[in-house]
């Protein structure tokens, strides 16, 4: 570029930033915008309890922080804890308004975010119904101020009193497969197969008053970027990938889920952890899951910055859905919100419908479960089309014309051939089919958009949410954190035919248990990501299942709950999704193998470990007690004589460091 071009270029972005600069302080000038975030209580609707609460919260961690309920996450006391879901709870505080603010033409209450059934009052006047998680709401409350003690309160319905209500109020008529349908709420609060129950309620995001004489214009959006996504038949299907400015892009990356069970505990620095696990392990999408909630906009700024790509569904998940006007109108108001809210992220590439939902009323036997008539039956696909086919298209358009969507991921279920050939898939076969993990060979689609295998929480983990007693396979504690329907028995499953025979798995000590399922996870990710690059422009996207977790649970994250630490998993993808070096597919079973005791030897020098085996070692894992950081690598093979350095990411002091390896687990497991 020649001296004039980037003078005339400086210029220009000069006088930009100079007429937005401007801009801003005139707002600034002509707007007051003041948070209510002090001063909150809440109590059970008429017991008159009154206790502190905290803006943004909800009722369960307002309750542990006056410690009026245990930890929920600890032991078994999540299903103590169903008592809080179903009653109704109110929050209020009192605050004072300038008269500068008071003199505005228009003075405005808004909730970024009220969870969910909530009625408002000010100063004992109601001003506002909520029924939407995901809906911005407000109110003109110019009639309703004072300059001073103002009282603000807010009442919430339980939302699980509410759906059941809605349900028993539409029988014989039955919407598959959970009252939760009825209700805009984050859909995993119901209870997940790696997710408790907490029904929670509250205000979740920020509260303020608004007061301006002249209401902004909306400013003008430009499709930060060209999408496209090309589905165009050739000879073996229909392809799906990604164009980003004309560049078809391969997808590596991991389903997202919301990473606390209660919202509130996601700070910038917890999503500043939870991303870096992504970029760390070269992802560059992630797939905002459809059970969930549409993420914080910090969340999405990590995402621009970082160079992933985001999958956005709407928040729709394995249920059908109400037809009543109502709802529609209720969803067009969240789609256009949220569309709006996220549209100038260039890191979203598509827009989503739902999660599962028209595989699950093809191949689920919801018809038959719940012993639907043909009536209502055809009632159910109808409102769907209508719904994510028709309206949710139409009303994106009308927002966000430039990005492509999609109705439903996937549109084939595992079991069908043509989720091999066309669309996204969501490969099941393995893990729920117990099929073998080499199957991948045969049973790769274009973009698996989900796949998986579980494997238990890090140890640190299960010691910090058990008491001795429980860990013991299969107690009662420890079957509470596995929520997937035969979880045990499948995970025992595959480690009886990759690792070791599983007969007396019940003599295994946890800590043993935990280690063999995550070397079956790791080995999971390893060749199933291998295989599926391998395939290559066939296949065009890896999205595993899943990322994180919200609680500590066996689950198939390759993350832990706290701290983010990685399993052994995590280390596997990292170096699976390497650009620079092509993935390795094993071809010899780890149960195969003939070990011999590695004689591992180790010394620390600052920050580095260096460690030597005697003989060749698998998984050697590297525990230090109470670090909370991540090591550089770890759960990685080491041959004879070879010496590996791997990195702390933080220096402790005496560090008390155990090594095991695979020969070490295999011997003690007769």
């Amino acid at each position: 570029m020649n001296r004039i071009k980037k003078n005339n270029l400086s210029v220009a972005i000069l006088l930009m930033a100079t007429y937005f600069l401007g801009t801003s302080c005139s707002s600034n000038q002509e707007k007051i915008s003041m948070e209510i975030n002090k001063g909150w209580q809440f109590s059970e609707v008429s017991a008159n309890d009154w206790h502190p609460a905290t803006v943004p919260g909800e009722v369960h961690t307002d309750l542990l922080k006056n410690k009026m309920i245990p930890d929920p996450f600890y032991r078994d006391n999540e299903k103590k804890l169903v008592w809080i879901e179903k009653k109704d709870w109110e929050y209020k505080t009192t605050f004072d308004v300038s008269p500068e603010f008071l003199k505005k033409e228009n003075n405005l209450l808004v909730f970024d975010g009220l969870d969910t059934y909530a009625t408002v009052y000010i100063n004992g006047i109601e001003i506002l119904n909520a029924n939407n998680m995901f809906r911005q709401w407000s109110a003109d409350v110019k009639q309703n101020l004072k300059a001073e003690k103002n009282e603000l309160r807010i009442v919430f319905k339980s939302a699980q009193n509410v759906v059941d209500s809605l349900a028993k109020k539409d029988l014989p008529y039955v919407i598959p497969d959970n009252p939760r349908c009825y209700v805009r709420k984050a859909q995993y609060h119901f209870g997940w197969d790696w997710g408790p129950k907490f029904t929670t309620c509250g205000i979740w995001k920020a509260v303020r008053l608004e007061a301006y004489n002249e209401k902004e214009a909306e400013e003008e959006y430009k499709a930060p970027h060209k999408y496209e996504l090309v589905q165009e038949k050739d000879t073996a299907g229909t392809s799906f990938y990604f164009k980003i400015d004309d560049k078809a892009v391969y997808m590596k990356g991991a389903n997202y889920i919301p990473s606390d069970a209660f919202l509130s505990r996601m700070t910038n620095a917890e999503y500043d952890k939870v991303i870096a696990t992504a970029k760390d392990a070269n992802m560059n999408m992630l797939r905002i899951w459809g059970g969930g909630i549409y993420e914080s906009d910090y969340f999405y700024d990590l995402c621009d910055k970082n160079g992933i790509y985001v999958w956005q569904d709407f928040m729709f998940a394995g249920t059908m859905v109400p037809g009543d006007k109502d709802f529609f109108d209720n969803v067009r108001e969240e789609v256009k919100y949220q569309v709006k809210r996220l549209r100038h992220h260039p890191s979203i590439v598509v827009w989503c419908g739902n999660n599962e939902i028209d595989e699950a009323f093809k191949n689920w036997g919801w018809q038959k479960q719940f012993k639907m008539n043909k009536k209502d039956s055809i009632k159910l696909w109808d409102d769907y089309k209508r719904l994510f086919q028709d309206s949710i298209p139409k009303w994106v358009k009308e927002v966000d014309p430039h990005r492509p969507y999609v109705s439903s991921s996937p549109l084939f279920g595992w079991g069908k051939k043509e989720s091999i050939t066309q669309g996204d898939s969501h490969y099941w076969g393995i893990w729920w089919g117990t099929e073998d993990i080499e199957v991948a060979h045969k049973k790769t689609g274009r973009f698996v958009s989900e796949y998986g295998m579980q494997a238990m929480p890090n140890y640190s983990s299960i010691e910090k949410i058990t008491l001795e007693e429980d860990r013991k396979l299969y107690s009662d504690v420890l079957k509470a954190h596995q929520k997937a329907g035969k979880g045990f028995t499948k995970l025992n499953t595959y480690i009886h035919r990759y690792f070791k025979d599983t007969t007396n798995v019940k003599t295994w000590s946890v800590k043993d248990y935990t280690y063999y399922t995550q070397c079956l996870q790791h080995y999971s990710f390893k060749n199933i990501i291998g295989i599926q690059r391998s395939k290559e422009p066939y296949n065009m996207g890896t999205l595993l299942w899943q990322l994180n977790d919200c609680w500590p649970v066996a689950s198939w994250s390759i993350t832990d709950y706290y701290n983010r630490q990685p399993k052994a998993a995590w280390y596997a993808v990292k170096e699976a999704y390497r650009d620079d070096v092509k993935p390795t597919i094993d071809k010899v079973r780890p149960i195969e193998l003939k070990l011999e005791n590695p004689q591992i030897t180790f010394k620390v020098e600052g920050n580095n470990i260096t460690l030597k085996a005697a003989k060749d070692a698998k998984y050697v894992w590297v525990d230090i007690k109470g670090y909370t950081g991540r090591l550089s690598d770890n759960y990685f093979d080491l041959k004879a004589g070879e010496e590996k350095t791997i990195e702390i990411q933080t220096q402790i002091s005496k560090p008390q460091i155990t090594i095991t390896s695979l020969f070490d687990v295999l011997s003690r497991t007769k």
